[in-house]
């Protein structure tokens, strides 16, 4: 947690992400979300009124937002059909100039959950949203409050 907030022009503009995908930025990413959920049980202790419970393992997920520029997501995973599961690493960077720094955030095995072919609507932005899964993750740069 921040230790202390000198200013709110140190809160970090989502405008200045990065996206890579095996060490290929992907410019036309607009989000990305990365999240690890803790699997738990209930443990019930004596003399407890209230439940506990203990972390038994976790799961990664996520999802990136993309306009529609090019074919790109959908080469990637052209031996789906055939049943293959292309797995891939992706590199989240935040850094707004006005911040204490820059956080980038590695999410690997990554297995995207579904293929968009097509989804598109007249007079709107194509996007294309495409969640996924991924087992390991690691925080390669971090920041620190100055």
């Amino acid at each position: 947690m921040a230790r202390r907030l000198d200013s709110a022009k140190r809160v970090i503009n989502g405008t200045y992400g990065e996206l890579w995908v095996d060490g290929e930025k992907i410019a036309e990413c607009t989000a990305c979300q990365l999240k690890v959920a803790k699997n738990k049980q209930t443990v019930n202790l004596c003399g407890q009124f209230m439940d506990d419970s203990k972390a038994t393992s976790g799961s990664g997920t996520g999802s990136l937002t993309l306009y529609k520029v090019d074919s790109g997501f959908i080469r990637r995973q052209q031996g789906l059909q055939d049943g293959e599961d292309v797995r891939c690493t992706v590199i989240s960077k935040l850094r707004d100039p006005d911040s204490y720094g820059a956080e980038r955030v590695a999410a690997y095995n990554v297995s995207f959950d579904d293929l968009t072919l097509a989804d598109w609507q007249a007079a709107t932005v194509g996007t294309v949203t495409a969640p996924f899964t991924f087992s390991l993750y690691e925080l390669l740069d971090e920041i620190e409050v100055q």
